[in-house]
């Protein structure tokens, strides 16, 4: 079995000197709730063994810190394919993913991720607050197998539900 983690980026600082908007760094708060989530992924069990994250600074800053705060380990690939993109684009680059990693973490942008989870799991209605993460389990097949109502989700855990942890 697959697990396919989702992990909208950290709260970003509108108020922060950057360029454009690929460039907009992450909050003091956001820092803290990478940070948080980083340690609750490797407490539970569900440490990624790679990751690939957005380009983007503040997609890629929540993977770097959630990473060091978690002890993960693992690898991050940065594709700017994570984006400004849709579910679609995202799961081909998805699913160029090795057949050996079990559990992998994406780290991106609203509203491709609510989307994308939704999509997943076949309906209803998600939503992914900055720094979310939701954990999907994907029981048959690899990852070039994503589609539509083929995933399972465990669960969705956002900082405030950790605070004080």
């Amino acid at each position: 079995m697959k697990t396919l983690l989702v992990m909208r980026h950290a709260k970003s600082d509108w108020g922060a000197a950057f360029g454009d908007d690929h460039e907009r760094p992450l909050a003091r708060r956001g820092v803290k709730a990478a940070r948080r989530m980083g340690r609750f992924l490797a407490d539970a069990g569900v440490a990624p063994q790679l990751v690939i994250s957005s380009t983007a600074v503040r997609a890629l800053t929540t993977a770097e810190l959630a990473a060091e705060a978690g002890d993960w380990g693992c690898p991050i690939i940065t594709t700017r394919d994570l984006y400004a993109s849709d579910a679609e684009s995202v799961l081909e680059r998805v699913g160029e993913t090795e057949a050996g990693v079990e559990r992998l973490l994406i780290t991106g942008h609203e509203p491709t991720w609510s989307m994308l989870v939704t999509w997943l799991i076949g309906g209803g209605r998600v939503r992914m607050p900055t720094a979310a993460v939701a954990c999907l389990d994907l029981p048959h097949g690899d990852w070039l197998d994503l589609a539509p109502a083929t995933c399972e989700l465990r669960w969705l855990m956002t900082p405030r539900m950790l605070k004080g942890n």
